[in-house]
């Protein structure tokens, strides 16, 4: 029987709802050895959520103790590799089978649409599981070319205990794009998710360990960044950092490593990304993928399309275009509303920030066409419309800065060489688009734009086949993909001399 998800439905879930907000260590809840706890802000309403344990160094300490131990023991890297493909499919079935409430944590704690938590965020983490899964007994060890009086073996081998911080925009997804490929090379992990979004990561773990993971394999510490996501990158027995986040933090992290073990790291951080629109373009589409590349999770997105590079002379039709989609199709509401396509703002003080850029941009130039204000402040939650700046310039600040809210900065060019000069100009190299219907340009420009993913006519499409990460400092390290799990694993030789 379908379920009909409206408003009340929804209303139902959350009140039934479960708030464990304990730490999962070695198999268990477990307060914070300080007894501290700190009260999640929901930024649907601003009200006062869950609260949870505030993690230190002691409760880091615990989690890595419990990951060391699971590891060496072999409990899990040990195991058949078809029990351990069979244990890793049950986890990514609960995880389905508990989607309205894993959704609904999701939306509680970051604010987006609980239909879009469901629809996307609970599948793809629930896919990204089951994708690694099933690549457990798929991976093979290499026999390297020798003389006929040796053989050397090429084990992939996991590192050991992995530490992964990951970020609040997209908290399950980019947990099981770390957790899925580091568990699956054997590795065991302590997980930190960012305080504004630790509670479907508590939950994935109670889920995993009724899937079958022996205790140790995943723990969970929550808490501040100061307080607990630098005590396990600078921690001795960390063999790895996986790190999700701005790529201030990320500098942080590599000093970290570099300070402690030399642990490896793996860094996906910011973005500032292009969409370049030439004026033989379907512009139609190059609006749809304009807007929803931007706007969607109200612009909390690290790829985002935040700099529409359009070539001059079709610029105020393809803004007008923008314009109509935005408000056509990218509803702004309550995040119960099953018609709402994007939410609030994380909390606060955010908020503000991208309400302070704004200001910023215009004060430097920046004309706005529409939107990017504070909306539905009667609700007590933090939201800002979707918005647009037009006939601005690459050094200006909303062209440069990842503002990490929904807010386009339109940018003209003439030649194609300056759009691509202005593509480039950035620190930043995740993502890009190319539209034209120039398939020789398309690929010119694909190949020449710095940055780890470039779309052709389309935007924001992917699967689980293909790697993502980014160029300059947007990072380095591949999620998602086969590509994967090579970062949680070391290359290891055996040589076997005969005679």
């Amino acid at each position: 029987m379908t379920k009909e998800y409206t408003r009340d439905y929804w209303e139902n879930v959350l009140s039934s709802l479960k708030l464990e907000g304990r730490h999962f260590i070695d198999g268990a809840f477990r307060a914070s050895s300080s007894g501290e706890t700190f009260t999640r802000i929901r930024p649907m309403d601003g009200k006062p959520g869950a609260q949870l344990a505030r993690g230190n160094a002691a409760d880091i300490d615990a989690a890595v103790t419990s990951a060391r131990a699971a590891f060496e023991s072999g409990v899990w890297r040990k195991k058949e590799p078809l029990e351990k493909k069979r244990i890793m499919l049950k986890w990514a079935e609960l995880i389905r089978a508990h989607g309205d409430e894993l959704a609904m944590l999701e939306t509680l704690d970051v604010g987006k649409p609980v239909m879009a938590s469901l629809g996307v965020d609970v599948r793809l983490c629930a896919d990204g599981i089951q994708f690694y899964g099933e690549m457990i007994d798929k991976m093979y060890d290499e026999i390297a070319p020798t003389g006929p009086n040796a053989r050397a073996l090429v084990r992939k081998v996991p590192i050991g205990v992995v530490g992964a911080i990951t970020p609040w925009n997209y908290p399950m997804i980019i947990d099981a794009w770390k957790l899925g490929p580091s568990i699956a090379a054997g590795n065991s992990v302590v997980l930190k998710p960012a305080e504004q979004s630790s509670l479907s990561a508590i939950r994935l773990a109670e889920l995993g360990f009724e899937a079958g993971l022996p205790a140790g394999v995943l723990n969970v510490v929550t808490g501040y960044g100061e307080e607990t996501g630098k005590p396990l990158a600078l921690h001795m027995d960390v063999d790895m950092i996986a790190f999700t986040g701005s790529t201030e933090v990320g500098k942080l992290i590599m000093g970290y490593a570099a300070q402690s073990n030399v642990k490896r790291v793996a860094l996906e951080l910011g973005g500032k990304s292009p969409l370049v629109v030439f004026e033989d373009a379907d512009l139609d589409a190059a609006a749809v993928a304009a807007a929803w590349g931007c706007f969607y999770n109200s612009g909390e997105t690290c790829h985002a399309s935040t700099r529409l590079i359009v070539q001059r002379s079709v610029q105020d039709k393809l803004i007008e275009k923008i314009e109509a989609v935005t408000r056509s199709d990218i509803a702004l509401k309550h995040p119960l509303d099953p018609g709402a396509q994007i939410g609030a703002l994380i909390e606060e003080e955010h908020m503000n920030k991208v309400l302070a850029m704004i200001a910023a941009g215009e004060k430097e130039g920046a004309r706005r066409a529409f939107g990017a204000e504070r909306v539905l402040s009667e609700t007590g939650g933090y939201y800002v419309s979707p918005g647009v700046f037009v006939d601005m310039t690459n050094d200006m600040s909303l062209a440069r800065q990842e503002i990490f809210g929904p807010v386009l900065a339109a940018i003209p060019f003439d030649t194609e060489e300056e759009a691509l000069g202005i593509a480039n100009d950035t620190i930043y190299g995740l993502a890009g688009a190319v539209f034209t219907k120039d398939m020789d340009r398309a690929h010119r420009l694909s190949e020449a734009i710095h940055a780890g993913t470039v779309w052709i006519n389309t935007y924001d499409m992917s699967n689980f086949a293909t790697p993502f990460g980014g160029f300059k400092q947007s990072g380095f390290g591949r999620d998602r993909s086969v590509h994967a799990i090579d970062k949680y694993c070391d290359y290891k030789t055996i040589w076997q001399q005969f005679g």
